[in-house]
């Protein structure tokens, strides 16, 4: 008797439903620039209208927030943090997501959950232009339990190569503005799911998996509203892993420090209730989740206000002083 792949635990027909059935979501995606489909070896996107443009790339995946997901059987916001998590990341060197692709693995496919995941994906594409333009769906039995998913991203976006955001024009005298997030985004989950290990409980009148799954937010529409309103961004910063503790100081130069006052932050609800019910010292929350700050950009305090009309929820939180420690909360 002869051995078969799919006997080895590979059923290479319900990967070709998953491509059936996300087809249409990944071609409503592509734009003029996309010049081939699905199905190639690699994804053709012509770059044009750019007069010194500079490609920008980044790279990340959902994390443990999919465990979250995959037991309250809720599969497409988590495609949608995918792509949130890398390109709010390019989106903090002014780069505009041109075109994004998956990779998506687990033990063993079911069409449906991943046409539900990179549905979420495409989903966020097309409300920012970006094209998706190719992917990889890996079943691999015996690396991965049977239900078990894990999906991760690449981006690449382009900024002109005089318009690039890299925090070189920082300097003492500016502001720290915060935009909201719209929760715990996609980090930190590990430490969210020890001390919340029901996700059906009931949370501010409703399942708690509910809140813990609000999807990432896509920052590029507030960010390039500032910009079109003539508004010179000096730095931005994505709060992801490590909180404001880590990643903000990642644009400050030497000699200048982010003075952040913590009573101007407003943190989310669950997020006090985490730090409650789990004993959670400060340091250590502001350390690891982004405490209500998705996103900081720094500009002149004379725009200050202006940023503060444009953007819903936008707050000031600090300034930047002359000093030693690249960030101070006090």
């Amino acid at each position: 008797m002869s051995n078969t792949y799919k006997q080895a635990g590979v059923d290479k027909e319900e990967g070709y439903q998953t491509v059936s059935k996300i087809k249409d979501a990944v071609a409503a995606t592509h734009n003029s620039n996309v010049l081939n489909g699905i199905g190639s070896f690699g994804a053709f996107y012509q770059l044009g209208g750019y007069k010194n443009p500079v490609l920008v790339s980044g790279t990340d995946g959902v994390g443990t927030k999919l465990r979250v997901a995959l037991d309250s059987k809720v599969y497409d916001t988590v495609g949608i943090d995918c792509f949130a998590m890398c390109a709010n990341d390019i989106l903090c060197h002014g780069a505009k997501p041109l075109f994004f692709l998956d990779y998506l693995a687990c033990g063993k496919l079911d069409s449906d959950i991943a046409a539900e995941i990179v549905g979420g994906i495409a989903q966020a594409c097309k409300e920012t232009g970006t094209a998706l333009i190719g992917g990889e769906t890996a079943e691999m039995p015996g690396m991965y339990q049977v239900g078990d998913y894990d999906v991760a991203g690449f981006c690449v976006g382009v900024v002109e190569r005089d318009e690039i955001i890299d925090g070189s024009k920082i300097k003492a005298g500016q502001v720290i503005i915060a935009l909201p997030s719209s929760g715990f985004h996609s980090n930190g989950f590990s430490l969210v799911r020890k001390v919340f290990p029901d996700f059906n409980e009931e949370f501010e009148g409703k399942p708690l998996f509910e809140t813990l799954l609000v999807p990432t937010k896509l920052y590029q529409n507030d960010i390039f509203k500032i910009k079109d309103a003539g508004i010179e961004m000096s730095g931005i910063a994505h709060i992801t892993g490590g909180g404001l503790i880590e990643n903000v100081p990642r644009i400050i130069n030497d000699g200048l420090t982010a003075v952040i006052e913590k009573t101007k932050i407003n943190v989310p609800t669950v997020m006090q209730e985490l730090a409650k019910r789990g004993g959670i010292a400060e340091n250590e929350m502001f350390g690891t989740f982004n405490m209500g700050v998705g996103m900081v950009v720094i500009v002149d305090q004379t725009d200050a206000e202006k940023v503060l009309n444009i953007i819903d929820g936008s707050a000031l939180i600090g300034e930047i002083q002359e000093g030693a420690d690249k960030i101070i909360l006090k």
